[in-house]
């Protein structure tokens, strides 16, 4: 843990110094207060990215990406929250302390940081043998040269060999002052007894690296044609190495996948390598196993669109069909391209020009659940079990899609492949998803202790609020005004001094108001238990939030211009300068209280239409009520702003 005030020490000295961190990896030009360049997140031709100076922020209106100097390096080096500010702090040569490990924690690091010095050194033995001895050229080279492989792409992915002597690694490492326990930790080294060997001898090596671009293990491609042996070998589970959390090549592909908006999902080694040969980087491989969940949010983190590109073998098609699903659950969406037959992702990349290559794919590739139905389809024929069978797979694979909208829409699109009704697609999936829910609750835990509603998390905010825009304005003044002394303010018989961010929490508290949004309830939650700090400064303070939901909509209200809306207009031509926040804070205060009661009167409307259909008589009575009590309210504050205004 890095001591908290450490932290805003660097990020209130990164917002200061935005525009020089910014600068390091964008061309900026002023533009008045303000500067602006090309957008470092997508490909623009008209620059729309906006540096400001004063406000200590970063927007892209293309995009819509933004934030601090710290969300910028998150974004820009995929990296998280705590790995940004240990960065700023080497930058600002500011000393990070951290606390003080047990001596168990303190093991542990050790043990992992040695065994990362290991891979490190390993990494550049099996490269010096590559190239500068007579094996590794005419046989480690010279294999690579054979497949078609290029210099500069083996020193991009640090490719090396491994000499054939029994432990040419382990003696060499022994000489160098490595211990052999770390050797074979990282499973670099096979100790049986008194014997030693070097797991992966005989073999061109691929490193395996972390997103951070440190060797974490490898994997090693075996030479001579030897049935007994297996072709490929990888790095045993360590500490340091889980086969299934890393992707190969998310180190080299992870910029170019943010800007491409898309990953090319490819089964090896190789494949990356031809894709990277050809121009294309936005690809990484699975190494020939099925995907797991961490392998989905790792590729999630930079891209919400993925394509899956498999050769004609259809037993692998098949098998990979099966864990596909997992990547509709995490929400993202897929395509496929089935290469022609002969041909493998490799293959395929050296036999025509990138720019080729971008094209065919993007005139090839097909929607996943339309392939999985087509494919599914070919071998059901006329059987009506199997077409039964199919069915019911296709069933599966739309149920677990988060979205309902996208969900929907391939409701309709399988009822027209599968000539069956869109009813029972749906009546499918509504049972599939009580058995499921039936299941949660078997399985669900008793709760130990509540845990606090104000940790940070990363909620997505819902677009089906019908607040949404009155409440972002309230959080607009919140965040952006909140520390500015509005004046003397009346509520009831008291008369005080309060700040913006003190009478909008006061009036939504009383009020007893809460939102549906759980990112704006979370920026409200936060604001109340900070603001008596004489250290909080709501706009830093929720502009550098580790959780990137807060921080991008804080950036948003920042950054965006003021418009009038409909309840501003009516007092006439209102400037939005913090002279006027007297008038503008209880306005739009106002403004959410109304919505917040019109909105209920029409859903205590609809519930009415219904209770009356029903005979319910009593709840009918009771409705009535607090509808005509919603009713009197909701014109009482359309004149005035009720008995708490501001006193001039």
């Amino acid at each position: 843990m890095i001591d908290q005030a450490i932290v805003e020490r660097i990020v209130e000295q990164a917002q200061s110094q935005i525009t020089e961190i910014v600068s390091d990896y964008v061309n900026l030009k002023r533009r008045g207060v303000n500067y602006i360049g090309k957008c470092p997140f997508h490909n623009e031709k008209t620059p729309s990215f906006i540096v400001s100076p004063s406000k200590g922020i970063f927007k892209c209106f293309g995009c819509g990406k933004g934030g601090n100097a710290v969300n910028f390096l998150m974004e820009h080096e995929q990296i998280s929250f705590v790995e940004a500010v240990i960065m700023l702090g080497r930058r600002f040569h500011i000393t990070i302390e951290e606390k003080v490990p047990t001596p168990e924690e303190l093991e542990q690091q050790t043990e992992r940081e040695s065994m990362m010095l290991v891979t490190e050194y390993a990494a550049k033995f099996f490269t010096k043998s590559l190239y500068e001895t007579d094996e590794g050229q005419s046989v480690g080279l010279g294999y690579l040269r054979q497949r078609g492989i290029r210099d500069d792409i083996i020193r991009k992915f640090q490719l090396g060999y491994s000499p054939e002597q029994r432990d040419a690694l382990t003696k060499q490492a022994l000489v160098h002052g490595y211990k052999l326990q770390y050797l074979e930790k990282t499973g670099l080294t096979i100790v049986r007894d008194d014997y030693k060997a070097d797991r992966f001898r005989g073999r061109v090596i691929f490193p395996i690296l972390s997103l951070s671009g440190k060797v974490i293990g490898f994997g090693g491609r075996i030479i001579k044609n030897d049935p007994n042996t297996a072709k490929y070998l990888n790095s045993p589970e360590s500490e340091i190495y889980h086969k299934s959390r890393i992707l190969y090549g998310i180190y080299q592909a992870r910029q170019e996948i943010v800007r491409q908006d898309c990953t090319y999902l490819v089964e090896g080694y190789t494949d990356v390598l031809s894709f990277h040969q050809a121009g294309i980087c936005n690809v990484v491989a699975s190494s020939g196993t099925a995907l797991t969940l961490e392998q989905i949010q790792l590729m999630s983190r930079f891209s919400n669109n993925v394509t899956f590109i498999f050769d004609g073998d259809p037993a692998g098609i098949k098998a990979s069909l099966r864990g596909i699903d997992m990547v509709l659950a995490e929400g993202m969406n897929i395509k496929v391209l089935l290469l022609p037959d002969g041909h493998d992702p490799d293959s395929f990349a050296k036999s025509m020009s990138g720019e080729e290559l971008v094209e065919y794919i993007r005139s090839h590739e097909t929607d996943f659940i339309r392939f999985k139905t087509s494919v599914l389809m070919q071998d059901s024929a006329n059987d009506p079990i199997k077409k039964a069978q199919v069915i019911q797979d296709i069933i599966r694979t739309i149920s677990v899609i988060p979205d309902p909208i996208v969900q929907s829409v391939y409701v309709k699109e399988c009822s027209q492949l599968l000539g069956v009704e869109e009813a029972f697609l749906y009546d499918g999936i509504r049972k599939l998803k009580l058995k499921e829910q039936s299941r949660n609750v078997s399985r669900r835990p008793t709760p130990s202790a509540p845990q606090p509603e104000t940790q940070a998390r990363d909620l997505p905010p819902l677009t089906d609020n019908p607040l949404e825009n009155e409440e972002r304005e309230v959080l607009r003044y919140l965040i952006k005004y909140g520390s500015e002394t509005l004046g003397p303010v009346t509520s009831g018989e008291e008369v005080r001094d309060m700040t913006v961010g003190e009478f909008i929490i006061h009036e939504i508290r009383q009020d007893e108001l809460s939102s549906l949004n759980p990112i704006h309830n979370l920026i409200l939650d936060e604001y109340e238990a900070n603001m008596l700090s004489p250290e909080f400064v709501p706009h830093r303070y929720f502009v550098g939030h580790p959780n990137p939901s807060v921080s991008t909509l804080a950036t948003d209200l920042i950054a965006r211009e003021y418009r009038l809306s409909r309840i501003h207009t009516r007092y006439g031509d209102v400037k939005t300068d913090e002279d006027i926040l007297d008038q503008l804070v209880p306005r739009i205060v106002t403004e959410l209280k109304w919505k917040f009661l019109k909105t209920r009167i029409e859903h205590l409307t609809m519930e009415m239409k219904t209770v009356q259909e029903e005979g319910n008589n009593e709840r009918l009575l009771d409705l009535m009520k607090e509808i005509n009590l919603l009713q009197n309210a909701l014109k009482l504050i359309s004149h005035q702003h009720g008995e708490r205004t501001i006193i001039k």
